[in-house]
């Protein structure tokens, strides 16, 4: 038999290999956990023990969760802003629908193409102003509207965002006419003659209408000429839709009428005759080639 002491020596030693093999966790001389004997002998299959690798993985597993999240907000601004242009879609087709039951799909689709473009220039200059703004919304039988989202910050950028809806639809509307003047295309000639008619009624001024916003460059009392005009033009036309816009138009300006923004109007003069001679040479350019159409295609007045 073995001395004793030195039993007591050779289990001290393999104690102390133990806790060198278990890591710093184990002191000398303490008992190894099963957990410990089993690293002492070798690994054991099982999921890794947590260190570097385990650190890096936590990181990796934070970007990753990070990253989707990112992408769930990304995923959820492109549905936004599908819905908006899926808005402008739906009524878009809605207005060609209804519009080609009484004049049919060639001119219905021309027609809703000429008002989009007038919207088009409504958005040009709202973003060149840095006025947010939502997408365009059609309205059968009353045109399209885009939802101004803040205030211009004078009227004389509220003008300029009036003109740039019918500056670019009555291009794009002389544009059409003179491509049926040229083709002998009666349906474009008549598309065209719309798109003219139609920018000449909004220049009418009065609110909500384009020539009330442009109107306020020059003056308030504008707007009560304006009305005027057109509850003559009512008088004479008989129209309905003339007839919801004055009464639009009524409660927006007694509204603006009593309510005044301080320093709107205050513009300088210069501003004002640019508007005002912009606005005249427009009005004079759409009434002057309005009758162009029926001259060109006297049929088509039938």
């Amino acid at each position: 038999m073995s001395d004793p002491a030195s039993q007591d020596e050779y289990r001290r030693r393999i104690e102390n290999l133990q806790a060198v093999l278990a890591g710093p966790a184990t002191k000398p001389g303490a008992r190894p956990s099963p957990a410990s004997s089993a690293r002492a002998r070798g690994p054991a299959p099982g999921p890794a023990a947590p260190g570097r690798h385990g650190t890096r993985n936590t990181l990796l597993g934070g970007a990753g969760a990070a990253g989707l999240f990112i992408l769930g907000k990304l995923k959820f601004l492109g549905v936004l802003a599908g819905v908006l242009k899926l808005n402008t879609l739906a009524t878009m087709i809605l207005s060609v629908g209804l519009y080609a039951i009484e004049w049919g799909v060639p001119f219905a689709v021309g027609f809703v193409l000429l008002i989009f473009v007038h919207e088009l220039g409504h958005a040009v200059v709202l973003r060149r102003e840095g006025i947010p703004a939502g997408a365009p919304v059609f309205i059968p039988f009353l045109g399209a509207v885009i939802a101004m989202r803040g205030m211009p910050r004078d009227a004389y950028v509220e003008a300029k965002v009036g003109l740039g809806g019918p500056v670019l639809g009555s291009l794009a509307a002389w544009a059409v006419l003179w491509a049926g003047h040229a083709s002998g295309s009666p349906m474009l000639v008549n598309v065209g003659h719309a798109g003219i008619l139609i920018n000449l009624f909004n220049l009418i001024p009065v609110a909500p209408l384009d020539g009330g916003r442009i109107a306020g460059a020059f003056s308030r009392s504008v707007w009560l000429w304006g009305y005027a005009a057109g509850v003559l033009a009512l008088v004479l036309t008989r129209s309905p839709l003339l007839l919801v816009v004055l009464l639009a138009g009524l409660f927006t300006l007694w509204r603006r009428w009593n309510h005044p923004v301080p320093g709107y109007h205050d513009i300088p003069s210069r501003s004002r005759l640019a508007v005002g001679v912009a606005y005249a040479a427009l009005v004079l350019a759409l009434a002057f080639t309005l009758p162009v159409g029926m001259a060109i295609h006297p049929d088509l007045g039938s």
